[in-house]
């Protein structure tokens, strides 16, 4: 009795984004690490994102994660570009094989995301939606994107939101009832982000600053923040990770300035060796100006690192408020946050700070509130498609008949595969591993060659 209730709780889902490894991000770590929990509770996991390079077919990650990078290559931003249908096929094809019971979308930015939802819906299948950014309602980008949300998110049968602000956000650009919205934050692996072996000297205060170099990131608020603190403070030095179209600007602060002894510029940092750029230091700062989480923050504090960050977004809600200290996004706000952070530093133990973060954030504990969230999904009631298209059609005047033509044509499209090749003709994966074997292997063996 207890093996036959495991196996009909067992979930089989299909994660899907543009947005994955060997790519590294937020996103890509999120995919990662809940895929491994979830593997580790027992359900079947599969991702679905585009080709990296010469990476493309299937392939397998630890745990048994198994990965198809479908041939679309990138086209803008790490996106595909928007095909509408032409993906269908393989999708229909991956959630017939996998035998797949909850399509799980991932980023507003990921066109790969947004199509397979659609496919999935007319399918039948129970579909969740996770944002994990921040968009703003008046430039044109902002408000393209939110028609597209509104479009998606009118036929999904749950979502999951990082943080509150970016819950209330969501809401707001897409119109789905809040009670539709469940609040999931990120994680930290602890066992990767440990504390230096050594407490390091205070004769020498290192800030480091890992991040993307672009301007949702803050690079411009740095090049007016660090010349300021070195004059303030001759003890302080700074160490820069990360890669993008604002490093110029940074180059040509460190000459104007002649910091080039007191500003490290490291350039691309693989996530390998983010922990070893951040023992190095005793401040991490965050000059964001747009954050729906941050999960930077929380691998400095898991290092053991003061954080000093903007108030922005969610990034108020990651943190206890004795280890960060926030500051508007202006310069003279950030540099007295420095300074008051620099005073606070003899009353931080790395140790402590290490351990409060592993009790706080566990990506096992987001496993298990994802595992929840699956549930009410696939308890939600089945709805034949005229209702599904009422819902489409309140989108907007012109928008609203526009999208219950996509549907439409998506589901003549989709009985058009079935008489071409029928679902019985679609050979499924088979599981190796016996019911009888669940209690002893937390997912099943797939044993196709890569």
């Amino acid at each position: 009795m207890k093996i036959a209730m495991a196996v009909q709780r067992r979930h089989r889902v299909l994660m899907v984004s543009d947005f994955f490894y060997p790519n590294f991000g937020g996103v890509e770590n999120h995919l990662y690490y809940l895929s491994q929990c979830l593997l580790e509770l027992g359900h079947k996991v599969v991702v679905m994102t585009h080709a990296y390079g010469t990476r493309t077919g299937v392939r397998y990650m630890t745990g048994g994660l198994k990965v198809y990078y479908v041939p679309w290559k990138p086209f803008l931003m790490q996106n595909t570009l928007p095909t509408i249908y032409g993906t269908f096929p393989i999708v229909r094809t991956i959630l017939i094989r996998e035998k797949i019971s909850v399509v799980h979308g991932h980023q507003a930015f990921s066109t790969l995301c947004h199509e397979a939802l659609m496919h999935a819906r007319i399918m039948g299948y129970k579909v969740v939606f996770t944002d994990h950014s921040l968009y703003g309602f008046a430039d044109v980008g902002s408000i393209h994107m939110n028609k597209v949300l509104q479009f998606t998110l009118s036929d999904v049968n749950q979502a999951i939101c990082v943080s509150h602000t970016s819950k209330e956000n969501t809401v707001l650009r897409s119109g789905l009832p809040p009670e539709k919205v469940f609040m999931i934050p990120n994680a930290v692996d602890a066992a990767m982000f440990k504390p230096a072996e050594t407490r390091l000297s205070r004769e020498e205060i290192v800030i480091v600053v890992i991040s993307r170099l672009v301007y949702r990131k803050g690079a411009d608020l740095l090049v007016e923040v660090i010349p300021e603190v070195c004059r303030l403070y001759p003890n302080v030095r700074f160490i820069i990770g990360g890669d993008g179209p604002k490093r110029v600007r940074l180059e040509e602060m460190r000459e104007k300035n002649s910091l080039q002894d007191r500003v490290e510029m490291l350039g691309a940092v693989p996530h390998v060796q983010v922990r070893s750029v951040l023992i190095r230091g005793h401040i991490f700062l965050n000059s964001s100006l747009t954050e729906a989480f941050c999960i930077a923050i929380l691998e400095a504090a898991c290092c053991g690192l003061l954080t000093v960050s903007t108030r922005v977004g969610g990034v108020p809600e990651v943190l206890p408020e004795d280890i960060i200290v926030l500051a508007e996004p202006v310069p003279n706000d950030m540099v007295q946050a420095i300074g008051k952070a620099i005073r606070l530093l003899p009353k931080i133990d790395p140790q402590v700070m290490h351990d409060r973060m592993k009790s706080l954030y566990s990506w096992h504990d987001v496993a298990r509130r994802t595992e929840l969230v699956y549930d009410c999904a696939l308890s939600c009631s089945d709805e034949n498609l005229l209702v599904r298209l009422s819902r489409y059609f309140a989108c907007g005047v012109w928008a609203g008949k526009l999208f219950c033509l996509v549907m439409t044509l998506d589901y003549l499209l989709w009985h058009l595969l079935e008489l071409w090749q029928p679902s019985k003709d679609i050979e499924e994966v088979p599981d190796i591993a016996s019911e009888s074997l669940h209690e002893e292997m937390p997912w099943s063996v797939e044993t196709e060659a890569i």
